[in-house]
């Protein structure tokens, strides 16, 4: 679908394209009083430049060739002052001008973070990440530039068009007739090569979204790269990709030299027949040496306007590709939405209940769950097992909301998860899974991650229970100390122990293990799994793993096959304590 969206965009479905345009000027509207200085700003920079030729002229013709000096002062002078503030309202105008670009250009990038924010793992699993990224970072800034500098780029060159044509036809309306042959010509020529920029500018973006992907994809796997030899692969790898980005970049720079080119050759000759007649004028005696100075000053500086609004056809096309491109993951159909008015977190010790639940992934065969009915109580440790791929982490998405059932309902304390506060949800359900996610940051501030007003004394508690001593005292500045990004210099178990003393700071309702103590030995697994059920006395758990030691002592075993889950073992407990 997305693909599909990106060309009607580029190929002027009106009702897509307002949908875009208005996204867009939902970011641009809120700026309005920037903008309108912004643009007042341009009017009084454009009134002096467009003042300059014509202090040129009178300088010529009423000063040097009469032989006014004081004329010739008089001249010097505003120019002077013309000059200097321009480069005052220069200097003020790029200033302003970055800091509304930022504005907005954040604005847009956050917008659509946000919105990646709630796109289900699905997503994710299917999508390149150096792709995204190329959107996130190229094709937003794209758009910016678009917003932002061609309307100053179009406010700007439309008022030096028109003031230098009127000036123009003060001074030769016959000679101004050069303008109105030259424009047509080089609308026909923009036109005609519109079609191949944006053709040439869409697969440049690919190519850059290729190497984007190959660094993403691996650079964090370069300890593997490295064991297995084969730099030299990815190396040729990395050099192939950025021949085809190379390459393509050329092809880009060659149609964009082109489409410029052509109007600015057309312009010399222009300007160079301008010089012709009106020199002869000149020679003839019935024109002046600065009018002919002023009028093919004004000459180019209303063809360089029109050649800026004539290349907002190349600006559109660009923006066109990467508004395109971003609009695909902006209708990216968010898999759970937030209740208008949330039910209250119910403040019970986590029972669950699942209702004639059926859930199906897009695009695959088979059923994950299928007509699933079962209540776990609260307080038991509940063990799941089943073949890999059967769907026992796509249980637990659901229980987290990454996705809603397709029939049924699944409750938690006896309130259906859809009608609770997501967030809080997630806070009530802690999972701790084998791909254990680290932040560059210090080992507090990822134990800390999802509590981050916990205190010094809690995440010294849960060091101490996840057995993490041994690594605080590794690191010189204790629990201060840096851990590194992903946190690659940590071995499995000890990422997991992070983990694991994350789950328990956050001090959940429910707390679900999926392949949690998998890098451990047997005898930390026992101990840590002691310290939960010690901790957690009460409280459901879910421990879900392919060794039988983990799921040892469940008070409840279930198996998930063929889409159902079924009860192989329950154990009564009493829970009264």
């Amino acid at each position: 679908m997305g693909g599909v969206f990106s060309r009607l965009i580029e190929s002027g479905d009106p009702v897509l394209m307002r949908q875009a345009l208005a996204w867009l000027y939902g970011f641009v509207r809120p700026q309005r009083r920037a903008i309108a200085v912004l643009l007042g700003l341009s009017l009084v920079a454009s009134l002096l430049a467009l003042a300059q030729p014509w202090l040129v002229k009178t300088l010529i013709d009423e000063g040097l060739l009469a032989r006014d000096y004081q004329t010739l002062w008089h001249m010097a002078a505003l120019m002077i002052g013309a000059g200097v503030l321009g480069t005052v309202l220069s200097g003020v105008n790029r200033y302003l001008h970055t800091r509304l670009s930022g504005r907005i250009l954040f604005a847009l990038r956050d917008d659509l973070y946000r919105h990646l924010q709630q796109l289900s793992p699905t997503f994710y699993g299917r999508r390149r990440t150096g792709d995204i990224l190329s959107r996130l970072d190229g094709d937003v800034a794209e758009i910016q530039r678009f917003a932002v500098d061609s309307l100053f780029a179009a406010v700007s060159s439309v008022i030096g068009l028109l003031g230098a044509v009127a000036l123009m036809l003060m001074l030769s309306w016959r000679l101004s007739l050069l303008l109105a042959l030259l424009v047509p010509i080089e609308v026909l020529w923009l036109r005609w090569m519109r079609r191949k920029v944006e053709r040439e500018v869409r697969s440049l973006r690919e190519r850059s979204a290729d190497v984007s992907s190959f660094l993403v994809e691996t650079l964090p796997a370069m300890k593997f790269i490295q064991a297995a030899g084969q730099q030299g692969r990815e190396a040729g790898r990395l050099d192939q990709l950025g021949q085809g980005y190379m390459k393509q970049l050329l092809k880009v720079q060659i149609t964009e030299f082109f489409t410029q080119a052509v109007p600015g050759t057309l312009t010399s000759w222009c300007r160079a027949c301008a010089f012709l007649v009106g020199g002869w004028w000149v020679i003839q005696g019935t024109w002046q040496l600065g009018a002919l100075i002023a009028f093919s000053t004004y000459l180019g500086m209303a063809v360089g306007p029109v050649q800026s609004l004539l290349g907002l056809y190349v600006a559109v096309q660009r923006m066109a590709v990467s508004l395109g491109r971003v609009m695909e993951l902006k209708r990216e159909p968010v898999a759970v939405s937030e209740p208008q008015v949330p039910t209250p977190m119910p403040d019970g010790p986590g029972e669950l209940r699942l209702e004639g639940v059926g859930f199906a992934h897009d695009g695959r065969q088979g059923a994950v769950l299928d007509q699933v009915d079962i209540i776990v109580a609260a307080g038991l440790k509940v063990a799941i097992s089943g073949a890999s791929g059967v769907g026992k982490s796509t249980l637990i998405d659901l229980l987290q909301r990454f996705y809603d059932p397709d029939r049924g309902r699944i409750l938690l304390d006896g309130v259906d998860l859809r009608q609770l506060d997501l967030a809080a949800l997630r806070r009530r359900i802690a999972v701790v899974s084998q791909d254990i996610v680290l932040f560059r940051g210090t080992l507090a501030q990822n134990l800390a991650y999802s509590t981050p007003d916990a205190s010094r004394s809690a995440l010294e508690q849960v060091v101490r229970l996840t057995r993490l001593e041994g690594l605080v005292h590794s690191l010189p500045m204790g629990l201060d100390g840096a851990l590194g990004e992903r946190g690659q210099q940590l071995s499995g178990g000890q990422k997991q122990r992070i983990a694991i003393a994350r789950a328990l700071l956050q001090d959940p309702a429910i707390l679900v293990l999926d392949e949690a103590t998998s890098a451990v030995d047997e005898a930390t697994e026992r101990e840590v799994i002691a310290a939960i059920d010690q901790l957690f006395a009460g409280r459901t758990r879910i421990l879900i793993s392919h060794r039988p030691s983990t799921l040892a002592d469940a008070d409840l075993h279930l198996q998930l096959q063929d889409g159902q889950l079924r009860i192989l073992q329950q154990v009564r407990v009493d829970h009264g304590h």
